[in-house]
């Protein structure tokens, strides 16, 4: 597992060993809602019966059939053509007591609340305040510093870094680790993404220009050292991995996520192992408009996993459905379509993704997350946006 945008995920990416097919596998809709609650939905065992639930806004839902729904902070539901108070959302146990919680990432700039599990008493989880201001539009969910604890990515106050939280001390708000000097990291930031770029061990900051490598020893105040590189124009998540199994961890990213493009930078090391990157295009940035060419516009989430048992992990993305609402953005209103791209690795034609689609009314939001919730070793898709909250259980 080279990416870790969940926790759990060393559980819920998994590759069943002789499961190898050629494409992703067929999937069972579930329409659990279509009122706009959230933009992000995720997963955790939250009554710690052994099955994989489901968190979409204001309810969490029970598995493995996800019928059976509880509220655990107000319901509020919100016009697609606005916004909603909750942009993504991530789980984990934050005060130490074994029961999964919840963190739901605002609207950009907001401040970022945590719940805590009732451990299955009636009423609505205790509210936290975990972080004031959390800026960036694609925050990621991973352990940065090695503590074995994920950690929030994501800029605050106009510095990039992380913020952690200490489960001894719960009731305390997060810490925030900026990683940049003060700079143009506004609440409306495009791109983040986390990842050993040069494959030391340590784990490294992207953003759409630019990657940061942790030193040997970080010390409090001292910025890391910038790469400058055009990753994108307006990035979402910038997923890393080794795309092409050559052993050195390549970026994948949308072009622009209010636009087109999908791509992966092939990295590329020169005599004196100096870095860069070569750019090779998965969906066109400006496609032909009148042609048959498969093109997605807002491709404002994405997330990798082993989707046909190969061993290569493969993308997962779509259309963020009304980004800037009916009018707003390119082609605002074309089919809502959830994708798997199958990363195919040949010795004479190299890379190429092969594209499956999942489902083409529901779309992502600015999160969309894998995970296996059915138990068969295969990921299934989790998706909450303006459409509603929808999972795709594998057949």
């Amino acid at each position: 597992m080279t990416r870790l945008c969940a926790v759990a995920a060393a559980v819920c990416v998994l590759a069943a060993a002789g499961m190898a097919q050629t494409g992703a596998p067929k999937y069972q809709k579930l329409t659990i809602t279509e009122k706009f609650y959230c933009e992000g939905a995720y997963f955790g065992d939250f009554n710690k019966d052994g099955k994989m639930d489901v968190v979409s806004g204001p309810f969490w839902y029970e598995g493995p059939d996800f019928q059976k729904k509880h509220e655990y902070r107000p319901v509020k539901e919100y016009q697609p053509t606005g916004y909603s108070d909750n942009f993504l959302t991530f789980c984990a146990d934050f005060n130490g007591d074994g029961w999964m919680d919840v963190f739901c990432v605002p609207f950009p700039g907001a401040e970022g609340f945590w719940f805590e599990n009732n451990q299955g008493k009636d009423g609505p989880w205790p509210k936290h305040s975990a972080l004031k201001g959390v800026d960036g539009e694609s925050p990621c969910w991973g352990d940065v510093n090695g503590d074995g604890r994920p950690e929030l990515i994501c800029c605050n106050g106009g510095f990039y870094g992380y913020a952690t939280y200490d489960p001894a001390k719960g009731d305390q708000p997060w810490k925030f680790v900026p990683v940049t000097p003060k700079g143009r990291y506004s609440r409306y930031a495009h791109g983040q993404g986390f990842g050993d770029i040069n494959g030391d061990g340590k784990v490294d900051l992207l953003e759409s220009g630019a990657w940061w490598e942790q030193p040997k020893e970080a010390k409090a105040g001292e910025p890391w050292v910038r790469h400058a590189y055009p990753f994108a124009g307006a990035a979402a998540q910038l997923l890393v991995y080794d795309v092409d199994g050559d052993g050195l961890n390549d970026v994948v990213t949308a072009v622009q996520c209010h636009g087109y493009g999908l791509v992966w930078h092939k990295q590329v090391r020169d005599e004196k192992g100096q870095i860069s990157f070569k750019q090779n295009v998965i969906l066109p940035p400006n496609p032909d408009l009148k042609g048959s060419e498969l093109r997605i516009s807002q491709l404002h989430a994405l997330e990798v996993a082993d989707v046909n048992g190969d061993g290569v992990p493969d993308v997962l993305t779509g259309k963020r459905f009304w980004a800037h609402g009916p009018k707003g953005d390119k082609e605002p209103s074309a089919p809502a379509v959830v994708y798997w791209f199958i990363v195919n690795r040949d010795k004479a034609k190299g890379v190429t993704f092969t594209p499956v689609m999942v489902d083409d009314n529901s779309g992502v939001g600015t999160q969309v997350a894998a995970c296996d919730l059915n138990g068969d070793k295969v990921p299934d898709v989790i998706v909450g946006n303006k459409k509603g909250t929808f999972i795709f259980l594998s057949k």
